[in-house]
């Protein structure tokens, strides 16, 4: 896409070499400029006497080449606009090694992990980066500390007291670029070498961004109460990445009995505090930091609240943690974009945040609720679990059915399936399960989309 331009000329680079013919070269520059794709078809030119003023030549020599570029079809030119690219001059693309076609579209996509993106408030995300440039201090427009603004760990910290019982220091808070981002800076800090994850747990890109810092990862068994506490000490491992509001990806809850073991532990905890803004039918759960914030590094984003796009997230750190943390953060990126941080401040200290996510929650049930519904309708040999909170369930397929196939065979019909073996660490298909994100896909599409498949699950 062309860069419109109001009112201003645009710049363009021209060398001209002094000692010969200064319009040939104009015309050869233009020309291999175009050809090589470096001015777009439709792009716009400096005007003549803006160019000339920059390359130090008459204006004449500037409209002659012009009008040369025109004659051979480069260049085009309406009365009272600028002279601009023409639409035809389109630069050769390159060649490739192969031709891929890309994946027909589908009726249905359950992609997991995705909110719902049509939903982003727009609107007062505009209001509040309007209020975060209003407001902003001039002394606030630098680096700044690493730590993240002020304003944001302060707001931040009294949201996760309020509505998720931490106990939050905006002091030991620290904001970073998301999930992925945080996860590194805090293992780094702690200085971990062999840390323990949830099985089946995190996606194979994750696991392998711990691998490209030099840690190893050890998988842990979930059952129906959670992460097993006993295996997880006898894993050896330093540390343990998990998620206990709703874990990913089977939804089981972290039970009391087993919160309460691990808060008995010296093990360093980092608590992915994974959908804990979406729950339906049963009463809030609260963070595990707040029966041990001296080993709990508790992490959270925007990704799943508001949208993936937005890339902010945050660490609240043990005390005697913060400091590596910010260090590491410092090295890293020199801090998160600070008016992006001011502008979510603005939307949870006006109450806009919270009003969102009550609008998302209602939503997200009815979607839940329209899953379960179709499936008991065309499928009700097909057990959902993990509804309780989030937008993905996990559908427990008869054992004699290949998730593969299934998989396979849904995908011709035109709807998109996960499997639950690409989040165990061997990657094993049996028991055959699904995992349906629901987040980004309206209800209607959810009601045409189970019957379609639903002859594939019996």
């Amino acid at each position: 896409m062309s860069i419109e331009w109001a009112g201003w000329s645009p710049e363009l680079l021209v060398r001209l070499d002094r000692a010969g013919p200064l319009r040939v070269q104009l015309e050869s520059a233009l020309r291999e400029a175009i050809r090589s794709g470096r001015l777009s078809p439709g792009e716009r030119l400096p005007s003549s006497r803006a160019m000339a003023a920059r390359l130090g030549v008459s204006r004449g020599l500037v409209q002659e080449a012009f009008d040369q570029l025109k004659a051979e079809g480069y260049l085009t030119t309406r009365t009272g606009s600028a002279t601009r690219v023409a639409a035809l001059m389109v630069p050769p693309m390159a060649p490739t090694a192969r031709f891929e076609p890309p994946d027909p579209p589908m009726l249905a996509d359950f992609r997991t992990g995705v909110p719902d993106l049509a939903s982003f408030p727009r609107a007062d995300w505009a209001w509040a980066q309007r209020e975060a440039a209003r407001t902003v201090r001039t002394a606030d427009l630098g680096y700044g500390d690493p730590r993240g603004a002020h304003g944001l760990r302060e707001v931040l910290a009294g949201y996760l007291r309020r509505v998720r019982g931490a106990a939050a220091d905006p002091g030991d808070l620290v904001i970073c670029g998301g999930f992925a981002q945080g996860l590194i800076l805090a293992l780094r800090a702690a200085g971990v070498r062999r840390v323990a994850v949830e099985d089946p747990g995190y996606s194979a890109e994750l696991l392998e961004a711990v691998a490209w810092i030099g840690m190893e990862t050890v998988p842990v068994p979930v059952d129906e109460e959670g992460v097993d506490v006993g295996a997880l000490l006898a894993s050896g491992a330093d540390a343990a990445v998990l998620t206990p509001a709703h874990q990913w990806p089977t939804g089981v809850v972290l039970s009391p009995a087993r919160r309460r073991a691990l808060a008995a532990t010296d093990l360093l905890l980092v608590e992915d505090d994974y959908d804990a803004e979406f729950r339906y039918d049963r009463d809030p759960v609260g963070v595990l930091q707040g029966l041990a914030a001296d080993r709990v590094l508790l992490m959270g984003t925007v990704s799943k609240s508001l949208a993936p796009a937005v890339r902010l997230g945050w660490i609240l750190c043990p005390p005697a943690l913060t400091g590596a943390v910010a260090r590491q953060k410092a090295v890293v990126d020199r801090g998160s974009p600070h008016l992006d941080q001011l502008a979510l401040a603005a939307l949870l200290r006006s109450g806009r945040y919270d009003r969102h996510l009550r609008r998302m929650r209602t939503l997200y049930a009815a979607r839940r609720d329209a899953l379960v519904s179709s499936l008991a309708q065309h499928a009700p040999q097909v057990r959902l679990s993990g509804l309780a909170a989030g937008f993905h369930a996990v559908a427990h397929l008869p054992a004699h059915l290949s998730e593969g196939e299934v998989i396979a065979a849904a995908r011709e019909r035109g709807v998109a399936l996960y499997g639950m073996s690409t989040h165990r660490s061997g990657g094993a298909a049996a028991p055959p399960r699904l995992v349906l994100g629901f987040g980004n896909l309206p209800e209607q599409a959810i009601r045409e989309a189970v019957p379609l498949i639903a002859p594939l699950l019996r």
